[in-house]
């Protein structure tokens, strides 16, 4: 658990060096985004963050493969470099979106590429966990493994709408990913706990915490489209590279991990997004839109528009995002019974937080006085040390 906390600490750290060069870059390239009926920050803001983000995931990979502990990981397989060379594909396809607004074909097209290329050096969806169904066609396989990571890029980039919201989404959901790939990978491989599942998921999240810092509200940089398709199409390679490589026969049985978990996990982890998604695709092309036109009706747009605050409605999602992904985990470490109670509680919060006014309020009011006292201590501080 050591190696992989260091290396998550470690594509953290770069990100979080990188960002702001990342920023300076942005400016010089006109990398800006406008402000738009639609959107909701208020001044121009420079994009790119996501080659940041990439540069940490990148550097945590490069470093996990100077590390005896995962050798093998490098020596079984290409799988990681065709992740990394996935992620490059997207990032720089990201990049020139970022600057110049690529047609969305375009864009797809080089989503599909990416795909394409993963699938080549190893990560392809192959088996799924679920009564020990096996993908017979190298074709159907390998269209599959494309159509899963395309749906989850574009599922991240459409939730990609406030600060700080895809980043914490994906680092919340990919943090409960990380703990069950790490407790699968123990059961399943006794002595050897060495998982490219769980390297991938712990750089991707340092990546997002690393980036943090800069995108909470009021943001200082966006991720753009660099970053949205580089956590989508990481978030995806680690889910294929779980439902195609783990058999979860082999889990012991003190451990009880359910068969369907590799397969449901990935989904919840990303189910805000999916479900935002969906409900954008139904609704513009009831409209005779093209799916991926522009409109300011996503869930975090309903949610500012019923009353919530920007940093309220981020943290609405982070929650349903916890209670999602987390909730499905504690079926791995807790009895049945226990694993229900606690995902009926955290539907219930989740509920209270996202609809009741007075429950905003009380936490709205008990927050700023905390912020208060803090200032407060803070000032005092400072003029006696004056």
């Amino acid at each position: 658990m050591k190696v992989y906390l260091i290396l998550m600490a470690i594509a953290a750290l770069l990100t979080y060096v990188a960002t702001p060069a990342i920023r300076q870059l942005a400016f010089r390239t006109g990398a800006i985004t406008a402000v738009r009926d639609r959107d909701v920050h208020k001044t121009p803001t420079p994009r790119l963050g996501g080659v940041a983000i990439f540069l940490g995931i990148a550097s945590g990979i490069v470093f996990a493969s100077a590390i005896p502990f995962l050798d093998p990981i490098f020596a079984a397989n290409r799988s990681a470099w065709a992740v990394l060379a996935g992620a490059s594909i997207v990032c720089a396809l990201g990049v020139a979106d970022d600057i110049w607004d690529l047609d969305w074909m375009a864009k797809l097209g080089g989503q599909i590429l990416a795909a394409l290329v993963m699938a080549w050096g190893g990560v392809q969806l192959v088996t799924v966990p679920i009564a020990g169904v096996t993908i017979g066609s190298s074709y159907v396989s390998l269209v599959v493994t494309v159509v899963v990571v395309v749906i989850a890029i574009n599922a991240v980039n459409f939730v990609d709408g406030l600060d700080g919201l895809a980043a914490g989404m994906i680092a919340i959901g990919g943090l409960a990913f990380f703990t069950y790939t790490y407790v699968l990978a123990r059961s399943a491989s006794p002595g050897d706990y060495s998982s490219l599942a769980t390297l991938i998921l712990a750089v991707l999240v340092g990546g997002c915490i690393g980036f943090l810092p800069h995108n909470g509200h009021p943001a200082k940089i966006f991720m753009g489209d660099s970053g949205s398709m580089v956590l989508g199409l990481t978030i995806a390679a680690a889910a294929i590279i779980v439902t195609g490589q783990i058999d979860p026969d082999l889990v012991s049985q003190r451990e009880r991990v359910p068969a369907f978990i590799p397969i449901l996990l990935p989904i919840v982890v990303v189910a805000i997004p999916l479900i935002d998604m969906t409900a954008a695709v139904i609704r513009r092309t009831l409209r005779g839109q093209s799916p991926f036109a522009p409109d300011s009706h996503h869930l975090h747009h309903v949610l500012l528009r019923n009353g919530h605050t920007h940093r309220w409605a981020v943290g609405v999602l982070y929650l349903w995002t916890f209670v999602l992904s987390f909730g499905t985990v504690s079926v791995v470490f807790a009895p049945g019974w226990v694993a229900a109670l606690l995902i009926i509680a955290g539907i219930g919060i989740g509920c209270l937080v996202t609809f009741s006014e007075r429950v905003r309020e009380a936490v709205t009011s008990v927050w700023g006085r905390v912020l208060a006292m803090v200032r407060a201590a803070s000032a005092g501080q400072v003029k006696e040390e004056a």
